[in-house]
């Protein structure tokens, strides 16, 4: 009896999933537009996805700001934004990012007992065409 349960709910989540023409889905009033292909679909493009804040002494709070642009024909939304470590912490553009507009990732990494070499990788997770893409803070923490 379980088994029939369960395959009668997974057939009946495909079907009502089911929309063969890609294009768009009617709810009410309104139209949600489904990009069709990745060419269609929002693109981040960053300045810069490294930032090397150089030599600073065990304690310091370095502080940066990677800008990007949404190159592709929808709006972009940040969905997550994770950073490698505890000491990293990322702020994010929440709002939909419409294309030829920017956006912004801000990251806060806190050098306290973090001595020698770092590289603190930040990942970001969109409705993009490069739906997860990484940015880094890297450089040397002396004692």
């Amino acid at each position: 009896m379980k088994k029939v349960l369960f395959i009668g709910a997974a057939l009946s989540m495909l079907l009502a999933c089911n929309n063969p023409s890609g294009k768009s889905q009617e709810s009410g009033d309104s139209t949600l537009t489904v990009a069709t292909s990745n060419d269609e679909a929002g693109k981040i493009v960053f300045d810069s996805d490294v930032y090397d804040f150089g030599s600073i002494k065990e304690g310091e709070v370095v502080d940066h700001t990677f800008k990007f642009k949404n190159e592709g024909k929808q709006p972009v939304i940040l969905a997550q934004v994770s950073a490698s470590c505890g000491c990293t912490t990322p702020s994010y553009t929440v709002d939909p990012v419409l294309p030829g507009k920017e956006g912004e990732i801000k990251v806060s990494f806190n050098s306290a007992g973090q001595p020698g070499v770092q590289q603190k990788i930040i990942t970001i997770s969109s409705n993009a065409e490069n739906a997860v893409t990484t940015v880094q803070v890297k450089g040397t923490v002396g004692k």
